[in-house]
């Protein structure tokens, strides 16, 4: 059965995909409806909420208590700045959506001129003055980033399933890239075997702070129509490998109120993720994916 709704991405028909409750936050018990494209398969939010915000409640970001902490809490992070490194060693570097700043904090410390766009008070504050990076506080991504210079890294870790508009966002960062410039955005993988097996419980579609899940293949195939060529696109990269453990521990932590029970959920999920590493770290198979493009030319 086709839904009215066209494809926000290609124009064409779509489908009922699932309904999801905020089963991560457990804010509120309205249902929230997916749509599936029948052509290109992205999977969208039928009805962005009016009161999306209140969806990000005040724990949503963590803040750290000082530069030491955030460092501490960086080093998980130190795969992104290696990855990035081996396209672009240096130059003026854009995060959007970098919350409190682990990767800020380690493109700074690797050369790198960094400049962040986040919608948050309280991370751009920390942002601003804790690590002395110049951010601008704007929940329109797309236009903040139109309005800023020309950079040699743009960055995307798993906020473009967050945004109204990812078609636009990827449209102004491809032009706002220099010759050899790249641009990288990691994301939920609507292909992952979690997926299939879990449904609208999946914690990755994280309705409905999540209003797209995104194939990789239509972010290589919009980055091409920008003048992107595409360097990299794998499910295997050591961030997206630790998205595996991460969907099965809180998919069925989440399905428990109690503190105990959703310790014992986490526990189990963990045994799962290990049971399941030989499929999901299969190519194309895992929970998240990473894409690098590239802008060529003048």
């Amino acid at each position: 059965m086709t839904d009215t709704h066209p494809c926000p991405q290609c124009g064409a028909a779509t489908n009922p995909a699932f309904k999801a409750r905020d089963f991560n936050r457990r804010i509120g018990v309205a249902r929230f409806a997916y749509l599936r494209c029948t052509r290109c398969g992205v999977i969208f939010l039928r009805d962005v909420p009016a009161d999306l915000a209140r969806y990000y409640a005040n724990d949503y970001y963590v803040i750290p208590h000082s530069v030491a902490q955030l460092a501490a809490w960086s080093v998980s992070e130190r795969y992104k700045i290696e990855l990035v490194r081996r396209f672009r060693g240096a130059g003026r570097l854009i995060e959007i959506g970098p919350a409190s700043g682990g990767f800020c904090y380690l493109a700074k410390a690797a050369g790198f001129e960094v400049q962040a766009i986040e919608m948050d008070h309280r991370c751009c504050a920390f942002l601003s003055s804790k690590l002395g990076i110049v951010v601008v506080e704007s929940a329109d991504e797309a236009t903040a980033l139109e309005e800023m210079r020309p950079a040699d890294v743009i960055v995307m870790w798993h906020v473009i399933e967050h945004l109204v508009s990812p078609w636009s966002m990827l449209e102004v960062a491809a032009r706002k890239l220099l010759p050899g410039g790249v641009l990288v955005v990691a994301a939920p993988n609507p292909h992952a075997f979690q997926f299939g097996v879990l449904g609208e419980r999946w914690a990755h579609v994280d309705a409905p702070r999540h209003l797209w899940l995104i194939p990789p293949g239509v972010i290589a195939e919009r980055g091409a129509r920008s003048g992107l060529e595409l360097r990299m696109i794998t499910t295997r990269d050591r961030g997206s490998l630790a998205w595996n453990r991460f969907g099965w521990e809180y998919t069925l932590m989440n399905r428990f109120s109690n503190g105990a029970v959703r310790r014992v959920g986490k526990t189990l999920g963990r045994a799962i993720a290990a049971a399941a590493y030989p499929l999901e770290s299969q190519e194309g198979r895992g929970a998240a994916y990473t894409v690098v493009l590239q802008r060529n030319g003048p």
